[in-house]
C-alpha cells in the first residue's frame, strides 16, 4: 500500500508544479530492493512522473538514463498508455536539449497513443507538457493550442489546480485569459453561479436546473477559471453585492 500512497503524493506535487516534491515522493520507488512489479509497464504509472521531474529540475542526463530501460520494457510489452506517458517525458527531455524535431515527434507519438485510450487526465497532462515545451522552444501558436486543449480537458474533470496552471502558461505566452467579469459567463453558468453564491449545494443546483451533479461541477470549474477565483467562498464574496 505504500506504493499508491507515494504515487498519490507525487501526483499532488506535480499538480502544484513542485518537481522537487515529485522526486522526494518517488525516490523510494527507485530502489533495487523493491518488487519487480513496481517497474512493470502500466502496473504503477510513476516512471513518467519521475522523468518529467528530473528534466524540470535540470537533471537531463539522469532522466535519459532513467527513461531508456522503461521505454524498452513498455515497447516490448506493447503497453500503449505506458508508451504514451514515457514518450511525453522523452519529448520534454528532447525539448530541454533544444531538439525541436525530436521533441515534436515524441509528443505527437504520445498524443496519438493516448488519444485512442479513455484516459482523459493523461491526455490533458500530455497536452500541458507539450504546450510548455513548445512555448519554451518558441513555437507559441502551437503551444497555445496544446495549452488550451489541456485547460479544457482539466476543466471538464474539475481539476481546478491544473486549469490554473494551464492559464498561467497561456498568460506567460502572451494569451489574454479573462480573469473577471460576469459577462464572460454563459447563461447556464450565470444561473449556477447565482445559486451557489446563495449557498445551495451542487445537488440542490442540479435538481433545480435539471442537470447532473457532474455537469454542475463542470460549470463551477469553468466559472472559477473565468472569474479568477478558487472556490465557493470567494464566489459568495464576489456576488455578495448582487441584488
Amino acid at each position: 500500500m505504500r506504493v499508491p500512497a507515494l504515487l498519490a503524493r507525487a501526483q499532488v506535487a506535480e499538480a502544484a508544479a513542485d518537481s522537487a516534491g515529485v522526486l522526494r515522493a518517488l525516490h523510494p520507488l527507485t530502489r533495487l530492493s523493491l518488487p519487480t512489479s513496481v517497474d512493470e509497464p502500466g502496473h504503477w504509472p510513476w516512471h513518467d512522473l519521475y522523468a518529467h521531474a528530473l528534466v524540470l529540475s535540470g537533471r537531463s542526463a539522469e532522466a535519459d538514463a532513467f527513461l531508456a530501460p522503461h521505454e524498452r520494457a513498455a515497447g516490448k510489452r506493447e503497453h500503449a498508455s505506458a508508451r504514451a506517458r514515457l514518450a511525453a517525458a522523452r519529448g520534454r527531455l528532447l525539448g530541454a536539449r533544444n531538439d525541436h524535431v525530436g521533441a515534436v515527434a515524441a509528443f505527437d507519438a504520445a498524443l496519438e497513443l493516448i488519444g485512442a485510450l479513455p484516459l482523459r487526465y493523461d491526455q490533458a497532462r500530455i497536452a500541458l507538457a507539450y504546450g510548455q515545451t513548445l512555448r519554451r522552444l518558441g513555437r507559441r501558436a502551437r503551444a497555445d493550442a496544446q495549452l488550451a486543449a489541456a485547460r479544457d480537458g482539466f476543466a471538464s474533470m474539475g481539476a481546478v489546480t491544473c486549469v490554473a496552471r494551464c492559464e498561467r502558461e497561456l498568460r506567460a505566452g502572451g494569451v489574454h485569459v479573462p480573469r473577471s467579469g460576469a459577462d464572460q459567463l454563459t447563461p447556464q453558468e450565470e444561473a449556477v453561479a447565482r445559486m451557489v453564491a446563495r449557498g445551495q449545494s451542487n445537488r440542490e443546483v442540479a435538481a433545480e436546473l435539471f442537470l447532473s451533479v457532474k455537469t454542475v461541477q463542470y460549470h463551477l470549474t469553468r466559472i472559477y477559471a473565468k472569474l479568477g477565483i478558487r472556490g465557493r467562498t470567494e464566489l459568495a464574496v464576489l456576488r455578495s453585492g448582487d441584488a
